[in-house]
């Protein structure tokens, strides 16, 4: 399988499921901005949407969205329990935490990093993820993960928007739960693993 990624973009959550999940994978990264590979092939004609993640699997296929990728990869490692089985009460528990991440979270936090957003439009975007990261944050409440005592891959998610959130210079203090999940994440030896992978931390 080929993961396009950009470093710290939301290609690290599908990133982090990989490495928990102990699948063999080849990182392929993405300019963004110029829609470029490394090898300067054009990103437009590996995937048409223009974003990352993708992922190619060896049967040519290419799958696109986060959301749907993490629970691929999951259900190809069913032992590692990364997510619930299918057709679950806890597996569509799974897909509401997903959704919400993905709507609530991604698309409040996502818009911030255009520089063209005017202050006052960007006042509007964190005030909204503030309110959705205190909700998450009451949530954890005697949790160490969002499902409870497992690291599903929607931990994956979150925590990269907490990184993002750090990033954007949020003010967390307070949300003590969420401060302390997001360094029960980032101990994980397989999410350091994806984080010296791209870049974002050095090799202990």
């Amino acid at each position: 399988m080929k993961l396009y990624y950009s470093p710290g973009a939301c290609s690290l959550s599908p990133h982090i499921a990989l490495s928990e999940a102990g699948l063999p994978y080849e990182l392929v990264k993405v300019d963004l901005r110029a829609k470029k590979l490394e090898n300067g092939d054009d990103f437009w004609k590996v995937n048409p949407k223009g974003q990352v993640p993708a992922l190619a699997l060896d049967s040519g296929e290419l799958v696109t969205e986060g959301p749907v990728i993490v629970q691929m990869i999951a259900d190809k490692v069913p032992a590692k329990n990364l997510a619930p089985t299918r057709d679950s009460a806890e597996r569509y528990k799974l897909l509401e935490w997903l959704t919400y991440i993905n709507g609530e979270l991604h698309k409040n936090i996502g818009p911030l990093f255009n520089p063209m957003l005017a202050d006052e439009a960007k006042a509007i975007f964190k005030d909204r993820a503030m309110g959705k990261f205190k909700y998450v944050d009451s949530q954890l409440a005697g949790r160490d993960y969002l499902m409870g005592k497992q690291f599903t891959v929607a931990d994956g998610y979150l925590y990269v928007m907490l990184r993002w959130a750090d990033g954007m210079k949020f003010d967390l203090s307070g949300l003590n739960n969420l401060l302390a999940y997001k360094d029960r994440i980032a101990a994980r030896p397989k999410v350091q693993e994806a984080l010296v992978k791209e870049g974002l931390m050095k090799a202990a």
